[in-house]
């Protein structure tokens, strides 16, 4: 039996791995920031932490690999069996769990380590493959309905009405994919941290009202009664970003809520906080729908489907910034008797000089 290896001998064995394991992460980090910069590319952060971690396991097997042959082969050696671990993960095997019951102390931290990471990376394996499904299928849609409709157009029996009806689809389908589009690189953008956060002291029920008028149009097509109770209050917040917030939960509420509904929107102020509120009298959404409604990609009830609009990022991009500005987003519904949305950011005292 092989005499046990004296403490001090597993320690420098231990902070070894650690030192070169630490070193290919850290490499890995910045060769894929200077790519970045250099490329101008800007991917989501899971999707970078992935890529960072993929080369850094890289780099570390390799090392790990040229060290194997100095380690003496045993088959009971913790650092042959994580360097076959690291081996496998770096091939994108994330389904190995080593056994750390045989051993001590520093080592036993080490596999744990490894086995935590493994876990990790095979969890954002599967939120990136769900990503690009999701993604895929966002796109398949639009696509097949362009290629359909324009292939019709190539018929000499089209009468007048039809072809312009298949070339307002056309243009309808377009239009979708380049929202799509859109938000993809805003919530990219988001992820990545890239979009410029700027602050700026300003009165909130202004910009509220200023888009509800904008919306006009669509509220007064479908006969919609709208109820707006607007306090004076006073933020500080990014005017740009929260545009996009206000517009997509009153885009919301107007599309489904049916002709000669009614949307109540109300500000006021709440516990040293601003809340926006906007119910609808629309369809509503179930209560098993209603946890996953900020997820993206997620779409709740069947009677949505019909619709042919939105990608389901909407309200994905309105729950990143309300967290940019340190609020929160709540919702209330009841399927068939309408929905409401709650959104409370941090509220500043109201200046005297005014604006």
């Amino acid at each position: 039996m092989r005499a046990k290896e004296p403490a001090i001998i597993r320690l420098l064995w231990f902070l070894v791995v650690l030192v070169i394991f630490t070193a290919s992460m850290t490499m890995a980090f910045f060769l894929t920031a200077y790519i970045y910069k250099i490329t101008n590319l800007y991917l989501p952060a899971v999707l970078v932490q992935l890529i960072n971690s993929f080369l850094g396991l890289v780099i570390a097997a390799f090392i790990f690999s040229i060290a194997a042959r100095f380690v003496r082969p045993h088959p009971a050696n913790a650092f042959i069996r994580i360097i076959q671990a690291m081996e496998r993960i770096a091939k994108g095997d994330f389904s190995i769990h080593l056994d750390d019951e045989h051993e001590d102390g520093m080592l036993s931290g080490l596999v744990s380590s490894v086995n935590k990471m493994a876990q990790e990376l095979s969890q954002m394996e599967n939120m990136r493959q769900e990503f690009v499904s999701n993604v895929s299928h966002e796109i398949q849609s639009p696509l097949t309905s362009i290629r359909g409709f324009a292939q019709a157009l190539k018929s000499d029996q089209l009468s007048a009405p039809e072809r312009l009806h298949y070339l307002e689809i056309i243009e309808m389908e377009s239009t979708r994919l380049s929202h799509l589009a859109d938000d993809l690189l805003k919530l990219t953008s988001l992820d990545a941290d890239q979009v410029k956060f700027e602050p700026h002291h300003y009165r909130l029920d202004k910009q509220i009202r200023s888009l509800i008028l904008t919306c006009e149009p669509q509220w007064a097509e479908k006969k919609i009664e709208l109820d707006v109770d607007l306090k004076e209050i006073f933020v500080n917040a990014d005017e740009d970003l929260l545009n996009q917030v206000w517009l997509n939960l009153l885009h919301n509420s107007i599309k489904f809520t049916p002709e000669g509904g009614t949307i109540k929107v109300e500000l006021c102020e709440y516990a040293d906080e601003a809340e926006f509120i906007i119910t609808d009298s629309g369809i509503g959404i179930a209560p098993e729908d209603q946890v996953h409604i900020f997820e993206r990609f997620y779409k709740a009830d069947k009677s949505r489907t019909h619709l042919k609009e939105g990608s389901g990022l909407g309200l994905s991009i309105v729950k990143k910034i309300v967290d940019l500005h340190k609020g929160r987003i709540d919702i209330e519904s009841i399927s068939g008797q309408g929905t409401t949305f709650m959104v409370f950011l941090p509220m500043i005292p109201t200046r005297s000089d005014g604006e």
